[in-house]
């Protein structure tokens, strides 16, 4: 679940220290990804009412897939090209909720397998990719939600404070559902009620 920086009503003021890590989130601009990162869609993809994500891997070509679960059915993006190449619009499987691992059917290349979901009814994704990146999840002004990204041992609330770490989404449209990398590491998706935002390093 997504952690909150600042305090709750009636909670003790934040010390100094915290009050400065929160003031450096709220002073963060949004900017893009660094490289070897580029972000797939160019934006954002609409998926109306998302409510999880869950990866898989292309048989054909190697390539992450992002099943997007949503109140309109199933759909299956590449992560590297952006493609959206299966929909479902009226899938006879409810959803991962109820189920004990939280998964649904794959549709698409990996029909007949299944893919656990992280989302609305819980689960979650990798925080770290395997190989030195990581993402964290802020929400110094709930309920909005900041994305970050950190690398080559950078983080936010660790002097400098100004190094090796990027705001790449700031989500204040739509309740955050999930963020995380791929098991691969290749790919970092975000999720929320509203849309699907990915980043991959494999090469256009």
């Amino acid at each position: 679940m997504p952690r909150k920086t600042a305090p709750d009503a009636g909670a003790p003021a934040l010390s100094p220290y915290q009050e400065g890590l929160r003031r450096r989130l709220l002073d963060a601009p949004v900017v893009p990804a660094p490289a070897p990162w580029r972000n797939v869609f160019g934006g954002c993809a609409a998926v109306g009412g998302l409510t999880g994500v869950g990866f898989g891997v292309d048989p054909a070509t190697g390539h992450d897939l992002v099943m997007a679960v949503s109140s309109a059915g199933y759909g299956v993006f590449d992560a590297v090209t952006g493609e959206r190449i299966a929909r479902d619009r009226d899938p006879e499987d409810d959803g991962p909720d109820g189920t004990p691992d939280l998964s649904c059917p794959w549709i698409g290349p990996l029909a007949g397998q299944r893919v656990r979901v992280a989302g609305l009814y819980g689960g979650g994704l990798h925080s770290t990719s395997g190989d030195g990146w990581t993402v964290d999840v802020e929400a110094p002004d709930w309920p909005g939600h900041r994305i970050l990204l950190s690398g080559n041992g950078g983080n936010w609330h660790r002097p400098p404070h100004t190094e090796g770490w990027w705001h790449v989404l700031h989500s204040t449209w739509s309740t955050l559902r999930a963020a995380g990398f791929s098991p691969s590491g290749r790919t970092l998706a975000v999720a929320t009620s509203s849309d699907l935002t990915l980043w991959t390093r494999h090469p256009a």
